[in-house]
């Protein structure tokens, strides 16, 4: 049942035949034959049986409708992968691509347009005798009731679908559920209540803690993702959630509506085929939470270095490791999946291509050196911390401006895993801070560079890409193609760690359920967990940490939002540098 408390909602679009592939309800049967096209994209490699708008009821009363495609030249029983979220059945892939710049790397024909928004394609999947089921989520589409953002509902209707599918006369029972992003989330949710039928999960890029990790990470509540999938996603009869008036009715991490939306991921017990990246600002330490607190030995965890999409779609490795994994573990097939190594990892070069599949034994690397550079004043980062305490100031208000330690390499070096700030702060102007600690990659004449979350050559191979990303227009340069740096984030106000929930002592569990404010001219101590890194640095080249008061972010084409003007920073921020009190940074050598 959902939690204990009245939930804000908002209104959404109703449902527009034609807008994200939105069609009339519809229920009915269909083959599609091979070679159909109807997206004039990637043509079927064979027969697929299309089932449009298949009621399920939940244990509420409320009525949710999915398409079921399955391969219509397998007679027995075929066992499905679900695609879950709100974001509509049959928006797919192909719509979002053509909205992106370059089409984000993903050439025409490499998807049939049957794939749900961040789900597996059934042309790749029927194909391979499975079933895939893409799920309008309550209040989605047709589906009945308000749509619910994660937490104890969406779950509990999951596991209704889940085990109703297994009942249906082609299934043969074993269920799976695959995805990025909220398709992702949703798993950890669904899985913690074990619904019998459910034999596997792949989340691909999940956040674990939707105030911690999305809405209110640091302690400072940002909904522009959000906002921008509810007006450009998502359609429905009702409502959806607002979380902008829960987050003003409950702005504690410590309340019923924030404790449903964290996933009690030790709870899950199935095979769990894991995937992250570092790029991505939403997903990485949920990801990582993920492989350290699931409760199986069939677990596996990589660290991809590319956009997730890309990854999905068009990756035939991906694909194919994806399939074999479902394979093994929903039909039994003893096939080479279990030779696939447990945990692999990525470097990121910013300026070349990564090295990534590189195979190690746990996560965080067990080798891992953690190393302390502190802050000088001079700009530096050094090993020893100035003997005379001295202060360095940036304009909080100011996007972009910050105060910024450097080191350069002599030889080539490589950091692999969470690094943490510890950053002695302290302001004139205001009773609270909001912190943005960066890790930057600067070349070997001092330039910050941008990682490229996607092959270069697949970029360049949909035309007109500039030779150089500094020729790219600042409307391009957005988070989902570029990657600035890893960060941490943090309220100074909700400076509070709870060391026995930490699950590294690099990455401090901040409680956000007290306000400590701060002394205008008091110095104080703020932990900052660093989202997970790997970047390979060459002699010549530096690592530069930056502390800002505004996002650093990449702004692109997207608006600023800033729902609550009076809880930004205010002034003149100060890190306090040497002495007794001197910022320094943990960084994660390997």
């Amino acid at each position: 049942m959902p939690p204990p408390v009245q939930v804000a909602l908002q209104p959404i679009d109703k449902p527009s035949v034609g807008r994200n592939n939105y069609r009339k309800f519809d229920p009915c049967e269909e083959i599609l034959p091979k070679g159909w096209n109807g997206y004039n994209s990637r043509p079927l490699p064979s027969d697929i049986h299309v089932s449009h708008d298949v009621a399920i009821k939940v244990r509420d009363g409320c009525t949710l409708y999915c398409d079921i495609y399955r391969p219509a030249a397998i007679k027995e029983p075929v066992s499905a992968i679900v695609a879950w979220s709100p974001y509509g059945k049959k928006f797919n892939g192909l719509t979002i691509l053509k909205n992106l710049s370059w089409g984000l790397g993903i050439p025409n024909g490499v998807l049939s347009g049957l794939e749900k928004f961040e789900g597996p394609d059934p042309a790749v999947f029927c194909d391979k005798g499975f079933a895939v089921v893409n799920v309008d989520s309550r209040g989605c589409g047709d589906s009945e009731g308000t749509i619910a953002i994660m937490g104890s509902q969406e779950a509990e209707d999951g596991y209704d679908v889940i085990e109703a599918l297994a009942k249906m006369p082609w299934s043969s029972g074993s269920i799976g559920l695959a995805g990025n992003s909220h398709l992702a989330i949703i798993q950890w949710f669904i899985a913690a209540l074990e619904p019998p039928s459910l034999k596997a999960i792949a989340p691909w890029e999940a956040c674990g803690d939707l105030y911690r990790e999305q809405f209110v990470r640091g302690g400072i509540f940002d909904a522009g993702l959000f906002n921008f999938i509810i007006k450009t996603n998502i359609q429905g009869n009702f409502a959806i959630e607002d979380f902008k008036a829960m987050y003003t009715r409950a702005p504690k991490a410590d309340s019923a509506y924030w404790k449903d939306k964290r996933a009690d991921i030790e709870e899950i017990q199935i095979p769990t085929f894991i995937s992250a990246s570092y790029t991505s600002f939403v997903h990485t330490m949920g990801s990582i939470r993920g492989w350290m607190q699931v409760d199986t030995p069939h677990k596996w965890f990589r660290i991809c270095p590319w956009q997730e999409w890309y990854d999905i779609w068009n990756c035939p490795d991906s694909t194919h490791e994806l399939a074999l994994f479902f394979d093994h573990f929903l039909n039994g097939k003893q096939n080479d999946f279990e030779k696939t190594p447990r945990v692999r990892i990525s470097l990121l070069k910013f300026n070349a291509d990564p090295i990534y599949d590189i195979v190690e034994g746990d996560y965080p690397i067990p080798r891992t050196e953690y190393k302390k550079m502190f802050f000088q004043s001079t700009g530096k980062l050094d090993w020893t911390p100035e003997s005379e305490s001295s202060v360095v100031s940036y304009n909080s208000e100011k996007y972009l401006d910050c105060a910024s330690f450097t080191y350069t390499f002599g030889e080539t070096s490589r950091l692999a895993g969470l690094p943490k700030a510890v950053l002695y702060m302290s302001t004139p102007n205001s009773n609270d801070m909001n912190i943005y600690a960066i890790i930057r990659k600067l070349d070997r004449n001092g330039k910050a560079l941008l990682n490229l979350n996607i092959p270069w050559s697949s970029i360049a191979a949909q035309g007109a890409f500039p030779d150089r990303i500094e020729d790219i227009p600042k409307k391009n340069l957005n988070n989902l193609m570029f990657h600035s740096g890893s960060m941490g984030i943090l309220r100074a106000s909700r400076r509070h760690v709870d060391e026995k929930r930490s699950i590294h002592e690099n990455y401090p569990f901040h409680t956000h359920d007290r306000d400590e404010y701060v002394t205008p001219g008091e110095v104080v101590k703020l932990e900052i967990g660093i989202w997970a890194m790997g970047v390979e640095y060459e002699e010549g080249e530096s690592v530069r940490v930056e502390v800002h008061g505004q996002s650093p972010l990449l702004r692109g084409e997207f608006p600023v939002e800033n729902p609550f003007p009076e809880l930004a920073s205010k002034g003149t921020h100060r890190v306090h540098v040497g002495g007794e009190e001197g910022s320094y940074v943990v960084l994660p050598f390997v």
